[in-house]
């Protein structure tokens, strides 16, 4: 990275920013501009809405560095929330990092779902970061949650957001593969479980492919063994009225659908995005929900 220095030998911000945008542009990022400001703000320590006011600024050494660093990281396609170890959901900040997934803009859809009706207690089948399961704690004070997932890295991760959120007192994480070390019963189970087909994998971009867990993102095969797991014990775990609500692929609603009504859920909706694709599945338990909170 190189510019014009100051007269006291420092890059200012601008400087270092324009140099920064054509690297990664050279580097295939698909928005370069965007990403440099929201790394020279981590670099800077600052918010990204301080970007300009700073721009005619030397550059510490120390921040200069950092920055370099930063880009580097983003040229060689590591996520921008990798690299500054944030990503905002639901609108709330969450950490992030190699062993969780960057939580997408799509899976509001499956909270906003969540929190159309009340609920007591909840489950969150491969937690993740834990941005499912505090989103909707948050948006629901009386009730409570679990958490699951097979990666012990998740888990603290999630563990942490908990504490930072505010919300640990009523969130609880266990390591389980789906429902399997998970005891009680639920009026409302949740997930965003690997569905990416194995064929599927090559063609994703490298951000996703070479940086997240990939565990996290396909389950191999068709990428419906996922579904089939929690369509086999979800009925066991939900309480009369229920809610399961899973996000899909934009081509697995029919096939995720056909799964759950073979698990005995008569009543499934599928719902879109705000691109008009396919994303949430929520069955409902059929019966009486005034056991709603029993266990």
């Amino acid at each position: 990275m190189s510019g014009t220095p100051t007269e006291t030998g420092l890059l200012t911000a601008a400087d270092a920013l324009r140099a920064a945008v054509p690297q990664l542009a050279a580097a295939g990022v698909a928005e370069p501009a965007r990403d440099a400001r929201l790394l020279l703000a981590h670099a800077l320590s600052i918010p990204p809405d301080r970007v300009t006011l700073i721009l005619p600024e030397p550059l510490s050494p120390e921040a200069s560095a950092a920055f370099e660093a930063a880009v580097s990281a983003r040229a060689a396609r590591q996520p921008v929330a990798q690299i500054t170890g944030r990503r905002l959901f639901w609108g709330r900040s969450f950490k992030v990092t190699r062993d969780t997934l960057d939580p997408r803009p799509e899976t509001e859809v499956l909270v906003a779902a969540a929190l159309e009706r009340p609920f007591v207690k909840a489950l969150d089948l491969g937690t993740g970061t834990g941005c499912i399961l505090l989103s909707c704690l948050a948006g629901m004070p009386f009730a409570t949650g679990t958490g699951t997932d097979i990666s012990p890295a998740a888990l603290a991760v999630a563990e942490e957001n908990a504490v930072a959120l505010g919300l640990a007192a009523r969130a609880r994480f266990l390591r389980s593969d789906w429902f399997a070390a998970v005891p009680g019963r639920f009026d409302l189970v949740l997930s965003n479980p690997p569905y990416i087909a194995a064929e599927e994998m090559a063609a994703l971009s490298p951000e996703v492919r070479d940086w997240e867990p990939q565990g996290a993102l396909t389950p191999g095969g068709d990428g419906l063994d996922a579904y089939r797991a929690i369509a086999r014990g979800a009925g066991a775990r939900l309480m009369a009225g229920g809610r399961l609500i899973l996000e899909i692929g934009p081509t697995q609603g029919a096939a995720v659908r056909a799964l759950l009504r073979a698990g005995g859920f008569d009543c499934v909706e599928i719902r879109p995005d705000l691109d008009g694709r396919d994303r949430v599945v929520i069955a409902t338990k059929a019966g009486d929900a005034d056991d709603c909170g029993s266990c």
